[in-house]
């Protein structure tokens, strides 16, 4: 069994999507389509930058969607390969399962890159600049992060944001909590604690203001049932129904991202072959968490002709 999978905010850079848009003309009118839907020209800031204005999470969520969904057009279009008959189940991290929809066509193109343009905004108005921060934990599982975070919130939000797998655990609240939860975390165990260079402090309850604004938009938003079943960030199971998927999609702002779970959920129905798209993240993540798996990145267009070659 296969899953194409999709990353999630981060794994943006300057020139991303250039080389895939100067080759194919179906990456190109996915760029064009997400530059409509948007009213800017994204597709000039992926290409050339500045990286300040590409890091905005307002540009880099869909950007990052719009490059996968560009990786998958190229390789359904040019390599005559379906989703639908060549994936079991999709799923994506964070911003990513918006991505997984728009690949398993829930969403069509322009309302994933609206709403995630509208996610983006949320996301980034729900919190003062400065109140908020994220970290890395290294070398800690889910539940010492758990605890940690409960041991340092003293009142405050500081609460497990990615369960990433492989040892690491992002954590996510106040900045004084997420202070207190690094300051804390070498006596409890956990190797480092790396402060993130984040805009707001995602996958936390303080980003409720941006799940109420996300409910709205996909209560209007058209949803369709999926090709094949997406893994649920805050389930770590299949979802397929409509609304159940609009429901999951609200909940995610502000809960924990359980990539781990998923892909040992995956793993557990008998997924053994991991496609991710657009960038080279969740690989490597798969690996530490499934050993055994097998598992491709498709970035440019060598990969995607590998790859098509192989199925």
């Amino acid at each position: 069994m296969r899953a194409f999978i999709f990353p999630g905010q981060g794994s943006q850079a300057v020139g991303m999507g250039a080389e895939l848009a100067a080759a194919s003309g179906a990456a190109r009118a996915v760029f064009e389509e997400v530059d409509d839907a948007l009213g800017q020209t994204l597709s000039r800031i992926m290409a050339q930058g500045p990286a300040e204005d590409l890091t905005l999470t307002e540009n880099a969520q869909p950007a990052i969607m719009a490059n996968a969904i560009a990786v998958l057009r190229v390789l359904e279009g040019e390599g005559g390969i379906r989703l639908a008959d060549k994936a079991d189940f999709v799923a994506g991290h964070s911003l990513g399962e918006y991505s997984a929809l728009c690949g398993a066509r829930a969403f069509d193109l322009a309302t994933a890159a609206r709403l995630l343009k509208l996610r983006g905004q949320a996301m980034q108005a729900a919190v003062p600049v400065g109140e908020g921060a994220m970290a890395a934990l290294l070398g800690a599982d889910f539940a010492l992060a758990e605890s940690i975070c409960a041991a340092a919130a003293e009142g405050e939000v500081c609460q497990a944001a990615n369960d990433n797998g492989g040892g690491q655990v992002v954590i996510s609240g106040h900045k004084a909590a997420v202070e207190r939860a690094m300051a804390i975390s070498k006596d409890r165990g956990v190797k480092r604690a790396i402060p993130l260079p984040v805009s707001a402090p995602f996958h936390c309850a303080l980003m409720q203001p941006a799940a109420d604004a996300m409910a709205v938009a996909l209560a209007k938003a058209e949803v369709r049932a999926p090709l094949v079943p997406v893994y649920a960030n805050v389930t770590a199971a299949p979802a397929s129904d409509p609304n159940e998927i609009r429901d999951l999609l609200v909940r995610q702002v502000t809960g924990t991202v359980r990539w781990r779970e998923s892909v040992e959920a995956m793993w557990a129905a008998g997924v053994t072959d991991y496609v991710e798209f657009g960038a080279k993240v969740l690989g490597p993540m798969v690996k530490r968490i499934a050993p055994d798996a097998n598992v491709v990145s498709l970035v440019g267009m060598a990969d995607i002709e590998a790859f098509a070659k192989q199925l």
